[in-house]
């Protein structure tokens, strides 16, 4: 069963018309995620490969149903796509956009506050459901369908090693979610633990953080607190100096503060099986979900 999106899932893209936008949406649609509309300003009335696309998402959703978002727009016009999508009333909104300026993103959580909307990232790989619904521009031939581990990663790409690595040893997945590495963004470590918990056929959750921030000590508290299913957690950074930026605007150590050794220290407290050695990973959840399953 998958959390967030599904076969129900009635999916716009925002910058539709796009390289990007254009792109993604095709391999989202081909993938078999039901993509309902399109949304670019000034162009309405055209289409996609059949495509509707709309000026507005409020017109583009009463026409259409859909209840889910891809952003795929400029940094400097996100924030509004956000904004524009949230007024609509689109339940999911999922923000792949690089770059979204901090102070926009804090707006952006405020509004948030406020209203029903789930927004997944900005800077982030997207969601997908495997064999049911795919929103963002990860690779969807390495997922397997219908198996018991869901995935949450502040990564996009270390997703798809671990995404690989659970296939390879007959781990299916339930829903994949890269919840992005910025400073701020949408939903969290906890909320996606949460879905995972409520869900009956997710049996097991892997948790890929990174250096940087307080989230990973921050789902290692609920964890032990409510997380009755088994937690395999990464993180990445060990081996990063103090204060250097590595890939993610959000993985930068400073003061002592967001290291490795604490996160995994945090994880460890809460009963996680924590891999040190990503190319082990996949090894780890097979031995941890067969050992839960006797």
């Amino acid at each position: 069963m998958a959390i967030f999106a599904d076969h129900h899932t009635r999916l716009l893209v925002q910058g539709i018309t796009g390289r990007e936008g254009s792109f993604h949406t095709r391999q989202c649609r081909d993938y078999g995620s039901n993509v309902v509309a399109g949304v670019t300003p000034g162009k309405g009335g055209q289409d996609l490969d059949g495509i509707p696309i709309f000026n507005t998402v409020a017109t583009a959703r009463t026409a259409t149903g859909a209840n889910a978002s891809m952003i795929l727009v400029p940094p400097s016009f996100a924030a509004d796509a956000i904004m524009e999508a949230i007024d609509a009333g689109i339940e999911l909104i999922i923000c792949i956009t690089e770059g979204v300026p901090v102070l926009d993103m804090l707006r952006i959580k405020h509004y948030l506050a406020l209203k029903p909307s789930r927004l997944i990232g900005p800077n982030c790989p997207g969601i997908i459901s495997p064999g049911a619904c795919k929103i963002g521009i990860m690779p969807g031939a390495i997922h397997t369908p219908g198996g018991p581990m869901g995935v949450v990663s502040r990564s996009g790409t270390l997703t798809y090693e671990v995404v690989h690595q659970l296939s390879l040893v007959g781990l299916g997945q339930s829903s994949c979610i890269g919840i992005g590495g910025d400073p701020i963004i949408g939903i969290t470590f906890i909320d996606c633990l949460q879905a995972f918990e409520a869900d009956p056929e997710t049996r097991g959750v892997v948790l890929v953080g990174e250096i940087g921030g307080n989230a990973e000590e921050e789902a290692a508290l609920w964890i032990k607190a409510h997380m009755s299913k088994p937690v395999i957690g990464f993180i990445a950074g060990l081996t990063a100096p103090p204060g250097r930026r590595m890939g993610h605007a959000g993985a930068i150590v400073s003061h002592g503060m967001g290291t490795a050794a604490a996160k995994l220290i945090a994880l460890r407290e809460a009963e996680v099986e924590v891999c040190e050695h990503l190319g082990e990973l996949g090894e780890v959840c097979a031995r941890v979900m067969a050992q839960t399953a006797m």
